[in-house]
């Protein structure tokens, strides 16, 4: 399975320090934040990776190259303005191919086992077109996204869970999206949803929104603490 690197962003809530450095390659821990996921790809057997970016996205090239240095192969999808996350995923499909891929966004850290993540079917009739990991709704998103039915993700119901910027999709979802055009997920997830073709699942384990200075603090924090023996 492929896997996309979601790197578009333009940090608002990042600024100052994305003025100059895009936020995918903002530092915690000792290491770009993009670094600790395309680490934890690569360990879980997920080779080809797509990468899109747009603010500052020469950087994000330049610092990467072609993925060799992390055992990966790196292909990149610019944007020059940014399109969204349906957008950009749209523009990218002829770099992700026709099977089902899984899409990360590059502004997180979590601890989500990759390995067993691409190991999920898209299964049913008609199949699914999206299998979602929902979290524990943070203090920024009390209300949450999504609940479930089952193991179905719905947009009705309770109690609800944040979507963690985690999935794996079928190119299908973006089908009606022009390539090149603006476009949210959410949108398209609902429509799905409402067909019962989007699975989910919880993760109970670690996971961080890395929005704003603050929460790249605590991150490092976290990141630099000593292992519990």
């Amino acid at each position: 399975m492929k896997a996309m690197i979601l790197a578009a962003g333009r940090g608002e809530r990042m600024r100052p320090l994305t003025d100059t450095v895009p936020k995918p390659l903002l530092e915690a821990g000792g290491k770009p934040l993009i670094v600790w996921h395309i680490e934890r790809l690569a360990r879980a057997g997920v080779r080809e990776l797509v990468i899109n970016h747009a603010h500052l996205g020469a950087q994000i090239e330049h610092a990467l190259g072609t993925g060799s240095r992390y055992g990966v192969t790196i292909a990149y999808s610019p944007e020059g303005q940014a399109l969204e996350t349906a957008g950009g995923i749209a523009k990218a499909l002829p770099l992700l191919g026709t099977d089902p891929f899984l899409v990360v966004n590059g502004d997180i850290h979590t601890d989500v086992d990759f390995g067993a993540l691409v190991r999920v079917a898209l299964g049913g009739a008609p199949p699914a077109l999206a299998h979602l990991v929902l979290v524990d709704n943070p203090a920024h998103n009390p209300d949450g996204d999504f609940a479930f039915d089952g193991p179905y993700a719905t947009d009705t119901g309770m109690p609800r869970y944040t979507f963690s910027g985690v999935g794996i999709y079928r190119p299908e979802l973006f089908a009606g999206i022009v390539p090149g055009t603006r476009a949210k997920l959410a949108p398209l997830l609902i429509t799905a949803m409402r067909e019962r073709r989007v699975t989910a699942e919880r993760h109970r384990g670690y996971w961080l929104d890395v929005g704003t200075p603050a929460r790249l603090a605590e991150l490092d924090r976290h990141l630099r603490m000593p292992p519990i023996v």
